[in-house]
């Protein structure tokens, strides 16, 4: 039987995992502010939970975890704003970077464009680099779910990026 993972532990998870946890509320939610405010909430669930952690090994799976979910939360208690102010409209703003990813920012606003549970699922998959069943398993839903909601997502990321950036039929589930 392993013991729980210690105060120092989690002082040494934090400094671990803040960057890595970071990144990915910042791509679930396209805004800084709001992305420090989720890790920050997650890591005090984390604590909060602290003693339910089997192992220092399991305690990245179980903050990233904590993390996706708060996110969730948050999606279904402020309800989802899918509007984000900008200087140039959107329709404007493609026009000649549909295959220039060296702008980060078009890739982000386009990944800002997907619902929630979406942009959670590509991130999970292509960013953290996820298994299909270890992003049902963050998420709570069922392996055919992440299956679906990628596929609309790419489907959505490609019409806006072009199929030279994400190509019809090249990831495969």
């Amino acid at each position: 039987m392993t013991r729980p993972p210690t105060d120092e532990e989690f002082a040494e998870l934090v400094h671990a995992c803040w960057a890595s946890l970071y990144r990915t509320a910042y791509l679930m939610l396209g805004d800084r502010a709001d992305a420090e405010d989720l890790v920050q909430t997650a890591l005090a669930k984390t604590y909060a939970n602290w003693r339910r952690v089997r192992s220092i090994d399991a305690a990245p799976g179980y903050a990233r975890t904590t993390l996706v979910n708060t996110a969730a939360s948050w999606f279904r208690k402020k309800g989802w704003r899918n509007e984000r102010p900008t200087e140039v409209l959107p329709e404007t703003a493609m026009t000649g970077h549909e295959t220039d990813l060296s702008d980060r920012s078009t890739v982000l606003d386009a990944l800002a464009t997907l619902p929630p549970r979406q942009r959670a699922v590509v991130v999970l998959r292509y960013y953290e680099d996820l298994s299909v069943a270890q992003v049902a398993h963050a998420l709570g839903i069922t392996d055919g779910t992440v299956k679906s909601q990628t596929s609309e997502a790419l489907s959505k990321l490609r019409a806006l990026l072009g199929d030279s950036v994400i190509p019809a039929g090249a990831i495969n589930d």
